[in-house]
């Protein structure tokens, strides 16, 4: 049960709100008990409200939510989960971000000394890819009947039945196969080529590299499958047109193999491989000096203020309480407005801020006391973490309710999923 509401949650996000999954999403024991307390206190004196049944209400409500904890995970991830960590956090470089790029996840420890790393890409790590026959847009050769094949891929083995009825052509029953693929969310994406009026059905394994144990990240059969057999050979299917690889790598001269292009080095840098390197020199990974870094950690801070407010201001049409979310995230920059400004940050017409990179590093230098100089800033941040806590607990708040009836104050009972409304929203497309 467990696994299909994780796939239901995954697929839900990756069509709607894709947002990454960051160490700050895993949370301990007593956190979550706060989380809960919080949410009974929140809901102790709400009204009662009829539940949300539109569906860009729905949506909204989970977008916002969402996208709060993109920003609660961006303040985190700059140090705003400790008291004097804020805008401490480090910054990698790389000489050829082309090749490969860095972010820096060590310790925060100043007595730790970060040496440099030379890296030599020799070669990509790549995705399985099957490549059907090509076929002309003409009858099926194949008897009308209901097929089935099996692909087996990450230990799992997957069933696909289908029909075909009297009449059909190649291309239609290519065109269901593709849909029928790409709909299960089994880790394999699905196209139709097509090449001098004939087309074929191409598979591509959305992992990378050489599972352990085994050649292959999929085959393709239909051996021991409970329909009808034949549809594997006739349209190709278990044809691997590219092996699956791994990447290799030198570091520090150094040989290291990974099956995917996305690796860490010593806990302490975060590589993402993009090129294969040439004849020039290693692409070098290390950190940059201490105002390189500050000022990275404050256009981050602002790329995250910013991808919240434009993401609840797409919904200024459709939804009228997202108007006084984006006010409240506008008042919270408009309390540290000037300050910002005296150190390159300025408030825009449309709620978002705007920095200028080289009047903050200037700020920076000229500064006797960077904590003191940056205070207001780090303030600015601290009251960004509350707001999107309170979102995060809270969605429904920032949503046109009707109110059913309020509570009879002092003679009230406990109500803690009434905030969760949002996650049955998820669901209740797949009951």
């Amino acid at each position: 049960m467990g696994i299909a509401l994780n796939t239901v949650y995954n697929n839900f996000l990756s069509t709607y709100t894709p947002k990454s999954i960051t160490r700050y999403d895993a949370h301990k024991k007593s956190e979550l008990r706060n989380v809960y307390n919080s949410i009974v206190k929140l809901n102790k004196e709400s009204p009662w409200y009829l539940p949300t049944t539109n569906k860009v209400t729905q949506l909204y409500a989970v977008d916002i939510k969402e996208n709060a904890r993109d920003l609660h995970n961006t303040l985190a991830q700059l140090g705003g989960l400790e008291e004097n960590g804020l805008f401490s956090k480090k910054s990698a470089y790389s000489t050829d971000e082309g090749i490969a790029a860095a972010t820096f996840i060590g310790s925060q420890s100043p007595e730790e000394t970060i040496p440099d790393y030379a890296l030599e890409v020799r070669s990509l790590a790549s995705s399985q890819e099957n490549m059907g026959l090509f076929l002309n847009d003409t009858k099926v050769q194949l008897k009308p009947d209901t097929y089935s094949f099996d692909v087996a891929i990450n230990d799992m083995n997957y069933e696909f039945q289908f029909s075909i009825g009297e009449g059909e052509t190649n291309r239609d029953v290519q065109e269901r196969l593709v849909r029928l693929i790409n709909n299960s969310g089994i880790g394999i994406k699905a196209s139709l080529t097509e090449a001098d009026s004939q087309t074929s059905i191409r598979m591509e394994s959305e992992a990378t590299g050489i599972p352990l144990g085994k050649s292959r990240i999929f085959t393709v059969s239909d051996h021991h499958t409970g329909k009808a057999s034949g549809a594997v050979d006739y349209f190709g299917l278990n044809y691997t047109s590219r092996e699956a690889s791994n990447a290799r790598f030198l570091i520090n001269g150094e040989e290291h193999s990974a099956s995917s292009n996305h690796f860490t080095i010593k806990k302490q840098f975060d590589v993402k491989l993009k090129g294969v390197s040439g004849d020039d020199e290693p692409v070098r990974i290390g950190l940059k000096p201490d105002l390189e870094s500050l000022t990275d950690n404050v256009v981050h801070l602002i790329g995250g203020y910013n991808d919240f407010v434009k993401a609840v201001s797409s919904y200024l049409d459709s939804q009228s309480k997202s108007r006084q979310l984006v006010h409240e995230m506008q008042g919270i920059a408009s309390l540290y407005h000037n300050s910002l400004e005296s150190m390159g940050v300025q408030l825009t017409e449309d709620s978002t801020l705007k920095v200028d990179t080289d009047m903050l590093r200037e700020t920076a230098r000229q500064s006797d006391d960077i904590s003191e100089t940056f205070g207001y800033l780090k303030d600015f941040s601290r009251s960004l973490f509350r707001k999107s806590n309170q979102i995060s607990l809270n969605p429904m708040n920032y949503v046109e309710k009707t109110v059913v009836a309020y509570k009879n104050p002092g003679h009230n009972f406990v109500s803690p999923y009434a905030t969760s409304a949002y996650s049955g929203m998820m669901f209740n497309g797949y009951c």
